[in-house]
């Protein structure tokens, strides 16, 4: 009976701890919702966290991740909005400290310049086979045969009939 109290008792515990830890790890996960000091600020903030890459992330935005660094950038994209930055001067501003990486949609460069340019010239790739099959398939030099090409010729006849021949001779020698 005291095994069973001691057990009973070791679960509550376990229990009241899971309940204490969970709301601390809720509000460490959450992202800040005070609100900038205009409605036209806290739009142009939403759409700024929108569009950059959390540095650390990689594949996430600002406005998705729960990083320290993100979080450091959003109050800085805050910090900057409330100073009267432009939209531009903010992007100016992280691609200066963070490289074109910040943001989602890199500037036409040199160096971007593969980014933009290949998915077009994939899809140019892929239309152009697609349109190569579909010809060679109507043409009849896809997969398909002329009724004449199923028989043999004569050579081939005979040369099959060699073969099984062979193959059966061979075959009965083995087996003796």
């Amino acid at each position: 009976m005291l095994i069973k109290f001691q057990r009973t008792l070791l679960i509550a515990m376990l229990t009241l701890l899971a309940a204490l830890v969970m709301p601390v790890s809720a509000v460490r996960a959450s992202v800040e919702v005070e609100p900038l000091s205009t409605p036209e600020l806290q739009a142009r903030y939403q759409v700024l966290i929108e569009e950059m890459r959390c540095p650390k992330c990689q594949n996430q935005n600002l406005a998705g991740s729960d990083s320290m660094v993100a979080t450091d950038l959003r109050r800085e994209i805050r910090r900057l909005l409330e100073e009267g930055f432009s939209d531009q001067e903010i992007n100016e501003y992280m691609v200066a400290r963070y490289g074109d990486f910040v943001l989602y949609r890199p500037p036409l460069q040199r160096n971007t310049m593969a980014l933009w340019l290949a998915p077009g010239i994939f899809a140019a790739l892929g239309l152009l086979t697609l349109i190569v099959i579909v010809v060679r398939s109507r043409g009849g030099r896809g997969g398909r045969q002329n009724d004449e090409s199923d028989e043999l010729s004569v050579e081939e006849q005979q040369r099959l009939a060699r073969l099984l021949n062979t193959g059966e001779q061979g075959g009965s020698k083995t087996n003796d």
